[in-house]
């Protein structure tokens, strides 16, 4: 048997058993919702249906109604639509990568990180069928069959390639996520006393026995799996970058974008696992399997991709001025100096200086300081997304077309109404699904729990 070194923390806090593991991940599911679980999931509600409204609205009327005009084309439909995309990063990178690498800190964030990832996808997939104004036309961005003679109706947008990415990186991301739920839903198959329910998650199990042989067949789909999704992470966010970096307009026209959108993600979708995992922490009393030691990692991964994305910014501005073309100089000045400079300066300060606090070991172990870090960062990365489109937008080369863009409330309960439906989908999602993978949590419970450390600890008390 392996044991870990006691100068690791343990990743398993108290003096639990195997068993002790399957009542306290099967808890939320078996047990009535906590009080907390309903004030937020009436709060996400309320919000989603003012979304859905808004909705309907531009659907019927237009999308005159947002805040769009002939200069501004695009503004807080792709903005919210990058954002979205890049926060659903995390959880595939958290799971496949930190897979391949044998970390064992992944184990108990790994289940809501997943789902994370697939909930924000779906508010993506959202934006680009509304902006298109005739929503019954969408299914022009598919790669169908040629139906029109010798005219191919799709290419006609570079949005095409997101469809191709963003499809393939739900369709894996949902296989990944799903495969590692199996066994948990056997657990619960097996729990279950009301009939109903015991068939449910009979059907959603696959009749999974937890044989020797399902074991190793369920190791190897997901190892490939995981080397299917690390590529895919690094490739969406290239593809969805590519829609600005192929146009000439300045403070677009660069091909720094790819590896600095790929970074602003993973740094968005770690502060957003942040912001879930301390809210289910606290709803469901996880505080033995989702530890300090896990928050303070993922804060260092947002304090690393945080210097990144800053290291980004800065070379901007020096290829901007390096490049010797006034269009480019005079877009990144706009930028900070200009009548959106408050977005530009929020940006800065949210995702470049408020990460590095996290280099003092008292803050990043702090779990009100995490949560508000967690949020501001999430702040700082829509107004990079806004800041990207809007400000390069707003000035074009000529000055006759020049304007200014404000969002309409439609805009904004759009932006909220997606919020809502996030939220909704994650809350169901923990009263219905185990939170934490408890199969994986149970194969480092002898290496990593906190009562086998001291058992084995030579110097400690036996």
């Amino acid at each position: 048997m392996h044991y870990e070194s006691n100068v690791r923390e343990p990743l398993i806090l108290g003096d639990k058993s195997y068993k002790d593991i399957t009542v306290d991940v099967a808890r939320p599911v078996e047990t009535a919702a906590p009080r907390a679980w309903w004030i937020v999931f009436s709060i996400s509600l309320v919000m989603f249906l003012w979304g859905v409204g808004c909705i309907l609205y531009t659907i019927g009327t237009g999308i005159g109604v947002w805040g769009l005009n002939k200069t501004v084309g695009w503004a807080w439909d792709i903005t919210n639509f990058v954002w979205w995309v890049g926060i659903g990063h995390a959880g595939t990178l958290i799971s496949a990568v930190l897979l391949l690498f044998r970390q064992k800190w992944r184990m108990a964030i790994n289940r809501s990180a997943e789902a994370m990832t697939i909930f924000s996808v779906i508010q993506a997939g959202l934006f680009p069928l509304i902006h298109m104004g005739r929503i019954w036309m969408g299914y022009w961005v598919f790669p169908f069959p040629n139906q029109y003679g010798s005219l191919w109706v799709n290419f006609n947008s570079p949005l095409l390639w997101d469809v191709f990415a963003i499809s393939t990186y739900l369709t894996v991301s949902t296989v990944f996520w799903y495969t590692g739920l199996i066994p948990d839903f056997a657990m619960i198959r097996d729990r279950a006393i009301n009939p109903v329910q015991k068939h449910i998650y009979r059907i959603l199990s696959f009749g999974w026995g937890g044989k020797a042989k399902a074991w190793q067949r369920f190791e190897e789909v997901s190892l490939v799996l995981a080397g299917l999704a690390t590529p895919l992470v690094l490739s969406v966010h290239t593809i969805v970058s590519m829609d600005f970096a192929t146009s000439v307009i300045p403070g677009w026209h660069t091909t720094i974008f790819p590896p600095y959108f790929v970074a602003g993600a993973i740094f968005s979708g770690f502060a957003m696992v942040q912001t879930l995992l301390l809210i289910v922490r606290k709803i469901f009393k996880m505080e033995d399997y989702i530890t300090i030691q896990h928050i303070e990692m993922m804060n260092i991964v947002i304090m690393v991709t945080g210097s990144i994305v800053g290291v980004a910014y800065i070379t901007e501005l020096f290829i901007a001025w390096y490049s010797g073309v006034e269009y480019e100089q005079y877009a990144f000045l706009n930028r900070a100096t200009g009548p959106y400079w408050w977005a530009y300066w929020s940006m800065m300060t949210c995702n470049v200086f408020s990460p590095q606090f996290m280099w003092f070991k008292k803050l990043r172990t702090n779990l009100i300081f995490t949560f508000l870090i967690s949020i501001v960062v999430n702040i700082g990365m829509w107004f990079e997304r806004f800041v990207i489109i809007v400000t390069s937008l707003h000035r074009d080369y000529l000055p006759s077309s020049w304007s200014m863009f404000s969002p309409t409330f439609v805009d904004i309960g759009i932006f909220i109404g997606t919020i809502g439906f996030f939220f909704v989908l994650f809350l169901l999602y923990a009263r219905t699904f185990p939170v934490i993978a408890q199969a994986e949590l149970k194969t480092i419970l002898k290496s990593s729990g906190e009562s086998q450390k001291k058992h084995h600890d030579p110097h400690g008390a036996h």
